[in-house]
């Protein structure tokens, strides 16, 4: 009975042993993680930007030298420049909107015109909609009145929201330096990556993995996000240069609906209606309604260019993150979210296919 007792005795030392380096394991990680939490929005969007800058980097190495830290600095400042400038004149031109809404509304010119007999008619919100129009141009400041908790607390959550979409466009910002620094170190990061993959899944499947995520990084940042940022700076520069209110957060619906894989032209049309409407046909509404249009459908052209170059991901996908990451994350989620469940989706369906052999079969 010795001998078994003794065994006993370390078999329960061993297992004591796993468990508190075990648990010592899980509260260093919980620690390390709540540390890291603040910057995991800031650390992953830099490395989406970063794995997406990167083949430039190395197509200026030539022409530029062989620095890598130089070619990495001279990105980012031609970046931050081209971001900053178009996000200047935006948001000029939404505080102009304001201003004038602001204005007009103070200066008693502002009146909404009557209803018209056939809203009425329109089945289950007909009458209550007339009801609320006919006394909105009639009686508004009594109207206003009404509904001031109401116009509040739109009001902040409007305002709420702009304070996110800004404090998103700094981070943007910084991530956008802190992927400079990674870019200047890109080949002992690539290394990096590959040597975690191996690590995880094997030396055989571990390359074959860390190149599928950044195809896929690469493909969804360009062909989805990438394609959505130029159609919102073609479109909102055109809505500045033409004067078209509010066209600043035109130009952010714009951004939203190219994300969200939906028609640019839900926005322009619109805006190519109400111009025609509102100065007639002439030479200036005639080129910017040629010009908004196309630069509505630009993305036809850029999604093969860019998008089939990676790997296909279902539009599906890329819709499902983007209004997951704008839930859980604000403005930067939109931009990772598709980005991040893209990733996994092509891993799941990389686990699926890479099925080991069936006993007594073939071997591969």
């Amino acid at each position: 009975m010795e001998p078994t007792s003794f065994s006993e005795k370390t078999l329960t030392r061993t297992l004591l042993d796993v468990l508190i380096r075990a648990g010592l394991i899980a509260v260093l990680v919980l620690f390390c993680f709540e540390i890291f939490s603040p910057f995991r929005d800031l650390m992953l969007w830099a490395l989406i930007l970063a794995i997406t800058l990167y083949p430039l980097q190395q197509r200026l190495k030539g022409p530029l030298g062989q620095r890598d830290g130089r070619i990495a600095t001279l990105i980012i400042l031609i970046a931050i420049i081209i971001l900053v400038l178009p996000i200047y004149f935006l948001g000029t031109s939404i505080a102009d909107s304001v201003e004038r809404a602001m204005e007009l509304v103070k200066g008693g010119d502002f009146h909404i015109p009557p209803p018209a007999e056939s809203v009425a008619s329109w089945p289950l919100v007909g009458q209550p909609l007339s009801d609320l129009w006919l006394q909105a141009s009639t009686n508004l400041p009594d109207l206003t009145a009404k509904y001031i908790p109401q116009i509040k607390d739109v009001s902040l959550t409007l305002l709420s929201k702009m304070a996110g979409v800004g404090m998103g466009f700094l981070t943007f910002i910084f991530a956008l330096i802190i992927a400079g620094i990674f870019m200047a170190h890109g080949e002992g990061g690539s290394r990096s990556a590959v040597q975690i993959a191996s690590r995880v899944s094997g030396p055989g499947r571990g390359p074959k993995i860390a190149a599928l995520c950044t195809a896929t990084i690469r493909a969804v940042a360009l062909g989805v996000v990438g394609i959505a940022f130029i159609q919102m700076l073609l479109v909102g520069l055109g809505f500045v240069f033409k004067g078209i209110p509010g066209a600043g957060l035109l130009a952010l619906a714009v951004l939203l609906l190219g994300i969200m894989q939906l028609p640019v032209t839900l926005i322009t049309l619109p805006a190519i209606v109400f111009v025609f409407t509102t100065e007639g046909a002439n030479t200036a509404t005639i080129v910017f309604a040629i010009y908004v249009f196309i630069a509505g459908l630009v993305d036809n052209v850029l999604k093969p260019l860019l998008l089939g170059r990676g790997v296909d991901v279902p539009m599906p996908v890329v819709l499902i993150g983007a209004l997951g990451g704008m839930v859980t994350s604000g403005i930067i989620g939109l931009f990772i979210g598709p980005v991040v469940l893209a990733v996994g989706y092509q891993l799941f369906w990389q686990w699926v296919q890479d099925r080991p052999p069936e006993e007594g079969g073939p071997q591969p």
